[in-house]
């Protein structure tokens, strides 16, 4: 399938069958789990797996334009499919050619789901998880404060701090264990404000063996702050899919109350997105400051159509079956994902200066 037929196959199944339920997604994990199951029926979730392993490979501007459209129909939907999206993309680059030969064609025969659980590696003091030498791996402690998924993926890609600072990657199951190997005790899912269906949990290694024939890669001390630093850009596309998302709303109640004040607006939030795209998608070789401007313009548009959508839906923005609520939160989810001190620092700056 070419990359415009796989983009339009996926706009087909957004709005026939996403849209309507998105809501319900949002809040439900039976219903997003329906939903990330349509994903796998059609090959979505094999976006990142080389053909050679069965999957689709898709070029990476077409997967930018895929991020933006499923976040247009459903914050929690993209949530949990960029997880997985990322653990697969990490696994494809990985040296470990009997893991990848095990899984990525799992991966493409929809029967492998994959998480992320290392967003704890940029906090400071001591590490969150660590990781001993042991015969045949590493013995792994600590509790990963974040791992979406419970319940709806299968694995997750774990990190562990080794005392010489370098970070080793392996694969876990997302699932509560107990055996000779050790221990895994995932907590209950998070009462989030947006997207919570995805089933967020905490999870809890004690003595837990990571077995040498499960690990991805090993990372040098300062891996992840050179890793962010690269992809600053990385959720603009996502980011995007939200603004669209509060201009969809902006319209529809525009068009209800046949408002000139309420299309204004709409047009005039439209000009920006257009530009803001433009900006993004043409050929382009920036400065980090550049980055950084872009990302938190694309923040700080997000969280204004969000506030519109609001607006002009009034109190019926308020009922938890009204979209202009749901987008207002994804647009938070937006704000921090990846955040790093640069991120936070550029969208305070322009939050006090714009």
């Amino acid at each position: 399938m070419n990359p415009q037929n796989l983009l339009d196959t996926a706009e087909t199944y957004f709005q026939k069958f996403v849209a309507p339920q998105a809501e319900i997604i949002d809040s439900n994990s039976q219903a997003l789990a329906t939903a990330i199951a349509g994903l796998e029926a059609r090959s979505l979730l094999a976006l990142r797996v080389p053909q050679h392993w069965g999957g689709i490979d898709i070029d990476a501007a077409s997967f930018d334009r895929y991020q933006e459209s499923i976040a247009r129909y459903s914050g929690a939907l993209w949530f949990l499919q960029a997880q997985h999206h990322s653990a697969t993309s990490m696994l494809a680059a990985s040296d470990n050619e009997i893991l990848k030969n095990k899984y990525l064609p799992a991966i493409s025969r929809g029967e492998l789901r994959l998480g992320i659980g290392f967003s704890h590696l940029r906090r400071s003091g001591n590490p969150a998880v660590t990781a001993t030498p042991a015969k045949d791996g590493f013995l792994l402690s600590g509790k990963v404060p974040w791992v979406t998924g419970f319940g709806l993926l299968h694995k997750f890609i774990v990190a562990a701090t080794l005392p010489d600072d370098r970070a080793v990657f392996g694969l876990v199951p997302l699932a509560n264990f107990a055996g000779e190997c050790g221990t895994i005790t995932c907590g209950e899912p998070m009462p989030l404000i947006a997207v919570s269906s995805t089933n967020t949990v905490t999870a809890t290694f004690n003595n837990y063996l990571l077995h040498e024939s499960q690990i991805i890669s090993l990372k040098p001390a300062g891996w992840i702050a050179q890793n962010d630093r690269k992809n600053v850009l990385k959720s603009i596309p996502a980011t995007l899919g939200c603004i669209g998302a509060g201009l969809d709303a902006i319209e529809a109640v525009a068009r209800e109350k046949n408002s000139p004040a309420i299309s204004a607006a709409s047009k005039k939030l439209e000009q920006k997105f257009d530009r803001l795209k433009n900006s993004f998608y043409k050929p382009q070789n920036l400065s980090f400051a550049e980055e950084l401007a872009l990302r938190t313009e694309a923040i700080d548009l997000a969280m204004r159509c969000g506030q519109a959508a609001v607006t002009v839906a009034a109190g019926a923005a308020n009922s938890t079956m009204h979209p202009a609520g749901r987008i207002y939160r994804e647009a938070i989810v937006y704000a921090v994902t990846g955040q790093t001190k640069d991120v936070m620092a550029a969208t305070l700056d322009r939050i006090l200066n714009s």
